[in-house]
């Protein structure tokens, strides 16, 4: 999809946001678990990944679709048949 075909709408905007949410949020907890890892070790915080995910597709779920663009699909074109010579066959006339 081309940059001026994008959706601007806020619940596109949202769900846009969640890919570097993750990173931001693995980053952080990774950081938590090398200054303070006897208290927050990442084993035990990756729920905080799953809250974030699902906050923000809450989020996106409540947000307004108002101006939403749907991806249009164009349909695929069939082959350009000409009818200038119909009894010719990619065979060529060998075996005639």
């Amino acid at each position: 999809m081309s940059a001026q075909n994008r959706c601007r709408c806020q619940s596109c905007a949202i769900r846009g946001l969640t890919g570097p949410a993750i990173v931001i949020t693995i980053g952080v907890l990774f950081l938590l678990d090398r200054v303070h890892g006897r208290f927050l070790l990442f084993g035990n915080t990756w729920p905080v990944l799953l809250l974030v995910i699902g906050l923000l597709q809450l989020g996106s779920a409540l947000a307004s679709r108002e101006g939403h663009l749907e991806a249009v699909v164009s349909p695929p074109v069939p082959p350009v048949v000409s009818p200038a010579n119909p009894q010719q066959t990619p065979y060529g006339t060998q075996g005639h």
